[in-house]
Formats: structure tokens, C-alpha cells, sequence
């Protein structure tokens, strides 16, 4: 994936609104799509002080958890998908630790994502681990256009 390509799908992806139902009914998107194939994730949407929906499916591990829990600190201190920022790491030759972030907290590996809504900018964030980084970023972005395609 490219820099360019994830600053437009992030432009894409506003919701209209983004209530705790809409964080249950997301959960359960996400879930759902990950039984179909049998994946070994753990799913979490939150805000910066509040889980609003989490799951470990069959297979995943408590180091699943962890690796969540520093994406998606990473999404929230940047205010974009954990994968653009590592991709914008590397292609500076930077690390999180030039801002100060430790990386027992942090991590900028592909698989969480910004969940916005129009007018108002970044209200939480949905995440999941387990699978190679983009193909945790690929599911979040897969449950929220659907999300989004929902009336």
C-alpha cells in the first residue's frame, strides 16, 4: 500500500455519525467477517478512555491484546491509521521514539483505524490483530465501508 492511497481511503471512509450502538453494530461487522474466514484476531474499537467493543476470536492470543492496545494508541496520538504511520516512519527514516513514544505502548504496524464522522473529526478508533498488518488495516477499512453503505 502507498502513502497516497491510504491518505485518500482515509478521506473516504467519514461517517455521518458514530454512536456506541454504531460501535456494537461495527463489532459485530467485523466479527462476523472474521468467523466467515476462520481468523485468529482480536477486535477492539475505542476512544481515548473508553473500550467500546472487543473481542478475541478462536485462535488469537493474549499478545493479540497487546499489540491492539499500541496500534490503536498510535492511531489516536496521530490521528490516522496506524499503517500510514508506519509507512511515513519508514519512508523518513523515522521511529516513534523521535516523538517521544515508547514503544511498550506504541506500535506503528498496520490495523488501526480512524473511525471519524463529518463535522466533528476523529471520535474513536477500531482495531484488529493477528493477522500480517495490512491485512488487519484491510478488514477494519472492509467493516467500515460497509458501516458506512448502512442507512
Amino acid at each position: 500500500m502507498e502513502i497516497a492511497d491510504l491518505e485518500a481511503e482515509a478521506s473516504a471512509l467519514v461517517l455521518n455519525k458514530f454512536t456506541e450502538s454504531d460501535a456494537l453494530r461495527l463489532g459485530q461487522i467485523l466479527t462476523d467477517m472474521a468467523m466467515a474466514d476462520a481468523l485468529p484476531v482480536v477486535i477492539n474499537i475505542r476512544t481515548p478512555d473508553r473500550t467500546l467493543f472487543h473481542a478475541a476470536l478462536p485462535g488469537s492470543a493474549p499478545l493479540n491484546d497487546l499489540w491492539a492496545r499500541r496500534k490503536s494508541n498510535v492511531a489516536l496520538v496521530f490521528q490516522t491509521s496506524s499503517l500510514l504511520v508506519g509507512l511515513r516512519h519508514r519512508a523518513k527514516g523515522e521511529t516513534l521514539a523521535k516523538h517521544g513514544l515508547d514503544a511498550t505502548d506504541h506500535a506503528d504496524h498496520g490495523g488501526a483505524v480512524p473511525i471519524r464522522v463529518a463535522g466533528v473529526g476523529m471520535v474513536a478508533v477500531a482495531t484488529v490483530s493477528g493477522l500480517p498488518q495490512v491485512e488487519d488495516h484491510k478488514l477494519v477499512v472492509r467493516g467500515l465501508r460497509q458501516m458506512k453503505e448502512m442507512p
